[in-house]
């Protein structure tokens, strides 16, 4: 039966009045049905090209809180020096990528509530790194529900109804928005010599603050982890001027400790898109047919990111063995990675160990600058690529709930494969086994754990 009085609309449209956290005009996204039933929606797409996210927003940009931390401390990692002159030149001019993201109907939340995001992404950094996972992770889910909304937060009643923001959530959200503030983050950040906590002076109290301040710090330092940071705590330090001159930080460490600043900036979207296009065509020239793309939050569709995450493979199944090597010298020497992290291959050795996954951290430039930005490479065999572009595609949150689903089935999930879980003794999990469930993509994963399927701009959970 034709709709008389009501219209239908383009899913654009909603789209795009939460993108810009207000009510658009709905003429140019009302589906017209001609008397014979066929609609026009597909040639209004193409007039009007969905009033693009950017036609319609403000300056609010999206703020992702994903932090990976790797452990390098057991590692063996390499590090060089790159040069910094006879710039290659080739790639400076011909980075503009031609399809402009207007043409993309990605969803990139407006993030209203910035005051409230910025506060709890700096709670998960403080319990990160005192070790409670599980205190980080309740602030880690409330963070994209609140970055999402349509509107700027001014009192408690307006979350109470959302998933993920429980009582003790709401109570902090309602002291940011009635003062500006939240009197748990300021605990951990009183200096040292600032006096009254909870209302008296308490050195013992004091002191574990100072020693939250700092850890938190160091633990910001790429390749430092909690059990390292208060290890340098414990020697005395208390700021990153002090670990300069601390000659137990390995190599890695030293080179996320000289480059702390560069590393903590994001990087625009628009950047990021360039410096793929680089990649995917160098790659190209090292090997024909390589299949390159960079996952992350750019691949969820956000505005900045803190790092390119790039997963790589061949699909003839054997071409991408001892390509990284090769693709990683070519890098250089355009001068585009310039610090080493982590150096491991494995697609070359007898045993397939590590699945075959070759791995490569370090630090690269945008072309014409010397800022650096962290960078993943990942090769995985194309029989596996699915699981790691999962993996390396976020966000933690997703990632973490197939986890728990496969160990629910189970199952254990990791960027190399979903493998029969063995049962260990006194009802602990036992070892996975050696062979994987056969899955060329990643709807195939989703599916062989029921999980309804999300594109990857779905997956800001």
């Amino acid at each position: 039966m034709p709709f008389r009085s009501k219209k239908l609309l383009l899913y654009a449209w909603l789209e795009n009045c939460l993108h810009s956290g207000k009510r658009i005009s709905e003429d140019p996204y009302i589906l017209k049905f001609e008397p014979d039933g066929s609609d026009k929606s597909a040639g209004i797409l193409e007039e009007m090209q969905l009033e693009s996210p950017e036609a319609c927003s403000s300056d609010e940009d999206s703020f992702s809180h994903k932090r990976i931390k790797v452990s390098c401390e057991d590692s063996k990692p390499v590090g060089t020096e790159g040069s910094v002159d006879n710039q290659d030149s080739t790639y400076k001019g011909d980075l503009k990528n031609k399809d402009d993201d207007n043409k993309s109907t990605l969803y990139r939340p407006p993030d209203l509530n910035r005051n409230i995001t910025e506060i709890f992404g700096k709670l998960i950094d403080i319990y990160r790194a005192l070790g409670e996972d599980r205190r980080s992770f309740s602030y880690h889910k409330a963070i994209p529900v609140i970055e999402k909304l349509p509107y700027k937060i001014e009192s408690v009643d307006q979350v109470k109804h959302l998933p993920t923001i429980g009582k003790s959530m709401q109570d902090h959200i309602n002291e940011i928005v009635t003062t500006g503030k939240l009197s748990k983050l300021e605990h951990f950040e009183k200096d040292e010599k600032g006096v009254d906590i909870a209302g008296r002076r308490n050195l013992a109290f004091l002191s574990f603050y100072i020693l939250v301040r700092a850890i938190t710090l160091f633990g910001e330092v790429w390749g430092i982890g909690p059990a390292t940071a208060l290890k340098l705590y414990e020697k005395g330090h208390r700021t990153l001027d002090d670990l300069k001159n601390d000659d137990s930080l390995i190599n890695s460490q030293r080179i996320g400790l000289q480059f702390f600043h560069d590393i903590k900036k994001r990087i625009p979207r628009h950047e990021v898109r360039e410096m793929e296009m680089l990649l995917q065509k160098a790659g190209e020239q090292v090997l024909s047919g390589v299949m390159i793309v960079c996952g992350g939050s750019y691949r969820r569709g956000k505005s900045s990111c803190g790092d390119l995450d790039i997963i790589i493979t061949h699909p003839d199944g054997d071409s991408h063995k001892g390509f990284l090597p090769r693709y990683v010298q070519h890098l250089k020497d355009m001068n585009f990675l310039r610090e080493d992290l982590i150096f491991t291959t494995h697609s070359t050795e007898v045993m397939g160990t590590d699945s075959g996954v070759d791995t490569y951290f370090g630090l690269c430039t945008y072309p014409g600058r010397e800022q650096r930005h962290r960078i993943d490479l990942k090769v995985y065999p194309r029989s596996i690529y699915a699981f790691g572009l999962i993996a390396w595609t976020g966000n933690d949150v997703l990632n973490r709930r197939l986890r728990l689903l496969a160990e629910s089935k189970g199952y254990r999930l990791d960027d190399t494969g979903l493998f029969l879980a063995a049962q260990g003794s006194a009802g602990k999990r036992g070892p996975k086994s050696r062979v994987s469930v056969s899955c060329s993509t990643e709807k195939e994963v989703f599916d062989a754990l029921g999980f309804p399927w999300l594109e990857p701009h779905e997956r800001n959970l």
